[in-house]
This record gives structure tokens, C-alpha cells and sequence, in this order.
């Protein structure tokens, strides 16, 4: 009985291990998978992330630049090495770039809360300088001291990255780095690629700002907005007394925003666009410290008038983009910031005036210039630019583009730079007294000038020529006695002459 009794036992127990471990075989009900569903909401490319009510667009581009005759990518040879026209000017400038983004947006009771971010990481190449090691690259990343004005900053391996746009919009709010609410919807880029266009403001690589637009149906809106001047909007407040033709930028701590107005109709027919900017001049001291004094604040100001013309009768999709644009202590608002060269000139070319080594032309265009005691003298400008483009089929289309720029200083502000009866003034001062200037005027023009057809043999692959011939139109005429040997040009007579240049640029460029 007592064997009966453990081979019962010794059977259930058996028979429960074999049913434990059937039990531990059995499948067990999977967590349900939760796949990317697409977001129709605000477009194509638009995706649900998983488990929440937010749709998020990831895109971007990658592009290869080829710049002929030019020091700097897409600015032409105005200043510096570029502007010497000699040995160290460069023939060509390479650039390759890789742009990142990242749109979000999230439907709410208060309207949909958008979050965008863009970024690049470039590497630019052959922008070598006067005395540079032979084999060394020498280069001007966007956003280096040796690039004022651009958006990247910081090497990596050799290269630079860069945040163009970080911004918010909730409510009818904008709030981060985004494009200037004072610039038209094609920025600096009427039909062009060329990044140094004078007629208006150019923030492609984005601005801080605090701005609110209202939406009043049919298309219209209107916006104020709040930004941040510094690296943008600022020509600078030349100090006359610091030395050099036309001073030095004697800029202060920053004190207030630019504030901007616009008021904008779009439409199926195109658009049309109305902006004000109000910028303050904050000057620093006469001298280098506080006791020396200082000038008060100068606010300036701008005024622009943009329009855009769609489907036109020469072509389906041709378009024409028109901006005008004035301004008065505020200069940026018209040769902005990827310009820059523009508003400090000094070309130099050859000379058939006899005695002459060779000649140079002069155009500077700060915001204000003021000498010790006195108060700033606001620099007036005005121009416009402007672009028609045609499709001459699904794969081919051409632009032609053009900007024009006058850049006018005041009485007072002539009488310091060019003295008065022939005597004095800075500009004669730093060229020895000026003895051969015949003609004493700071004043200049600027003409631009180019043709861009691109070729796209498939969907999102471009490639692209351009051609952009600038001309010069300075008012200083005789000859002067200087020396830049920073670029090789020696001590000799130079003749005070207007100027020309050409730049080409080829690009290679992927969006998706």
C-alpha cells in the first residue's frame, strides 16, 4: 500500500511538471504594435509620432557650390583680398552643405502649437589669404569673425554648424529665431541664388524675435513684431575720430529692439506687402573711456513696398517679384546682412591715367557716422530689386534679376568725411592730406545685375548657373597716395575710379 501510494504522488507530480512546462511554452499575447500613421493635417510628409496627437515633418537638402571669381561663398569680390583683383584673390571658392529640420505641430484649443528648427553643417574650402602656408585651407565658415553677419558658427572637423531657425508659433505668436516679419516672403531671393542682393533685407539665416500676427481673412495680416538688432540690423555707428577714411563702428551695449510693422494680402493672384522698422543707434564714447562723452541715440528707420505677380501670360508659373525699399539710420534694411561687403567698399583695378599705378573705388555705408562732441549724422539709402522668372518647360527655367542701391550722406556728415573748401575731413586726412582728390563726395551707388537658369532632370534635383555682373558708381574722383599691403597693393598713386566684377556660381543641389 505504501508503494501504491508513492507511485500516485510520484505520477501527479510528474504529471504537473510536464503541464508547468507546457503552461511556460504556451505564446504569450503580444504588446499591440503602434505603427506611424500618416498626418493629412497640414500637408504631405506630415507623420503622427507614436502615442501622441503631435505630427512631426522631418526635411532638408544637401548642396554643392562651385563660386568663380569670388573670395567668399556667394559674395562677390568687393573688399579685401577678393577686391585687389591680384594674386590673392581667389579663382574659385568650393562649398558643400548639409540643411536639417524639423517641423512640428500640434492641434489644440487655442489653435495648432507649431515648433520649427533648422540647421546646417557646412564645410567651405579655397578661401586662402594673403601669406597662407602653402597646403593650408584657409576659410571663412559662415558665422566666424572672418564672416560677420552669417548664421553658423563653430568648427567641426574643419567645418561649421549652424541653427538657422528655433522658434514657437501658438496663438497667432512667433517666438525664437525666424525669418524678420520685415523681409518679403522671398527674403533676399527674388529669382536668384546670389546671397549679396542690396534692395532689402535678407534673413534666410533667421532673426530673434517676439511677434504677433493677426489674420483678418482673405488673405490679410498684419504683424508686429519685436527683434533682436544685433548682427542683423546693425551697419554701425562710425566713430570719426578713430581713425581711417571713414572711422571705426563705435557701437554700445544694446538697449532696444528693432520694432517692425508689416501688412501683408496674399492672394491667387500673388502679393502684396507694406513694412516699417524703427532701429535704434546706440552709440558708444567719443574716446575710450566714460569721462570722454558720448553721443545721444539716433533712432533711424525703413520703410519697404513688396509685390509678387503669379501666372503671368508669358507661362504657366512665371512669376515677377518687385521690392522698394528707404531707409534712414538704418542701412541693413537695405544692403543687409549677407551684403555686408556692399556697404565697406574697395576695389581695385587697372588705371590709363598717366602717373597712375592703378585705381581704386570707395563706397561705405554705415548708420550713422559722428566726431568727437558732435551728434550722428543718420545715413540715408534707398533702392529696390527685383526678378522675372520663366518656365520654359516642366525641367527648365530662367531668372532675370536685378537690384540697384544709393547710398547718401548729409551735409554735416560730408563737411566731416571730405572737410570744407577742399581742407580737412577725414577721407583727405588718411589719404595724405588728399592733395589729388579733385572731387570730395562719400556718396555711392551700387548696380547688380544676373541671370540664374536651373535645370531640374528630376523631382527635388536641381542644378543651377548664375551669373552676376556688379557695378560700382562711386563719387570720388582724382587720385590719392595709399598703400594696402595687406593684399600685396604697394605704396603708389591710385586713380579714383568707378569699378566692375563678375561672379559665377554653380550649384548641385538635393532637397528632400
Amino acid at each position: 500500500m505504501k508503494f501504491v501510494n508513492s507511485l500516485i504522488l510520484g505520477s501527479a507530480a510528474a504529471l504537473m511538471a510536464v503541464g508547468g512546462a507546457q503552461a511556460a511554452d504556451l505564446p504569450v499575447k503580444a504588446k499591440a504594435v503602434e505603427y506611424v500613421k500618416i498626418c493629412s493635417l497640414y500637408g504631405p510628409g506630415f507623420y503622427y509620432i507614436p502615442g501622441t496627437d503631435t505630427c512631426i515633418k522631418l526635411g532638408g537638402y544637401l548642396r554643392a557650390d562651385v563660386v568663380v571669381n569670388g573670395n567668399s561663398v556667394y559674395g562677390p569680390n568687393y573688399n579685401g583680398a577678393g577686391g585687389a583683383n591680384n594674386r590673392f584673390t581667389n579663382g574659385y571658392i568650393w562649398r558643400s552643405r548639409e540643411d536639417f529640420n524639423i517641423d512640428t505641430r500640434t492641434a489644440t484649443e487655442y489653435g495648432v502649437v507649431r515648433t520649427y528648427f533648422d540647421a546646417v553643417f557646412t564645410w567651405t574650402s579655397d578661401n586662402y589669404g594673403p601669406g597662407a602656408t602653402a597646403g593650408s585651407t584657409i576659410y571663412a565658415p559662415l558665422g566666424t569673425a572672418s564672416a560677420p553677419g552669417n548664421a553658423s558658427g563653430g568648427n567641426v572637423a574643419g567645418g561649421a554648424v549652424g541653427v538657422y531657425y528655433a522658434f514657437i508659433q501658438f496663438a497667432g505668436f512667433t517666438i525664437g529665431k525666424s525669418v524678420s516679419q520685415f523681409a518679403a516672403p522671398w527674403n533676399g531671393y527674388p529669382g536668384n541664388n546670389f546671397d549679396a542682393l542690396v534692395g532689402g533685407v535678407n534673413t534666410t539665416t533667421g532673426v530673434n524675435q517676439f511677434s504677433y500676427t493677426a489674420q483678418f481673412g482673405n488673405g490679410s495680416t498684419f504683424t508686429l513684431s519685436a527683434q533682436d538688432q544685433t548682427a542683423y540690423s546693425q551697419a554701425g555707428t562710425n566713430n570719426l575720430a578713430a581713425g581711417g577714411a571713414y572711422g571705426s563702428s563705435d557701437l554700445a551695449g544694446t538697449i532696444a529692439p528693432d520694432l517692425i510693422a508689416s501688412f501683408k494680402v496674399e492672394q491667387a493672384w500673388g502679393l502684396f506687402q507694406a513694412s516699417v522698422a524703427a532701429h535704434d543707434n546706440h552709440a558708444a564714447y567719443y574716446g575710450a573711456t566714460e569721462v570722454t562723452g558720448h553721443p545721444d541715440d539716433k533712432w533711424g528707420y525703413a520703410g519697404a513696398l513688396a509685390l509678387s505677380i503669379k501666372n503671368i501670360p508669358t507661362g504657366a508659373g512665371d512669376t515677377i517679384n518687385v521690392q522698394g525699399v528707404y531707409t534712414d539710420g538704418a542701412t541693413r534694411y537695405n544692403i543687409q546682412d549677407l551684403a555686408s561687403q556692399a556697404s565697406s567698399i574697395a576695389i581695385y583695378s587697372g588705371s590709363n591715367l598717366p602717373g597712375a599705378y592703378g585705381s581704386v573705388g570707395f563706397g561705405t555705408a554705415p548708420d550713422t557716422v559722428f566726431v568727437a562732441g558732435g551728434q550722428q549724422q543718420t545715413i540715408k539709402t534707398w533702392g529696390f530689386r527685383g526678378a522675372y522668372t520663366h518656365n520654359w518647360n516642366a525641367y527648365w527655367n530662367t531668372s532675370l534679376y536685378g537690384a540697384y542701391a544709393a547710398i547718401m550722406y548729409n551735409d554735416t556728415a560730408k563737411s566731416y568725411i571730405c572737410g570744407v573748401g577742399g581742407v580737412g575731413g577725414t577721407f583727405r586726412t588718411a589719404f595724405a592730406g588728399g592733395a589729388g582728390v579733385t572731387s570730395c563726395n562719400p556718396d555711392y551707388n551700387i548696380a547688380q545685375l544676373g541671370l540664374l537658369t536651373r535645370w531640374t532632370p528630376v523631382k527635388n534635383l536641381t542644378f543651377s548657373g548664375e551669373v552676376t555682373y556688379t557695378h560700382l558708381d562711386q563719387k570720388y574722383a582724382g587720385t590719392i597716395t595709399t598703400a594696402a599691403a595687406s593684399v600685396g597693393k604697394p605704396t603708389a598713386t591710385y586713380e579714383l575710379k568707378d569699378q566692375d566684377t563678375v561672379m559665377l556660381l554653380l550649384r548641385a543641389q538635393r532637397n528632400w
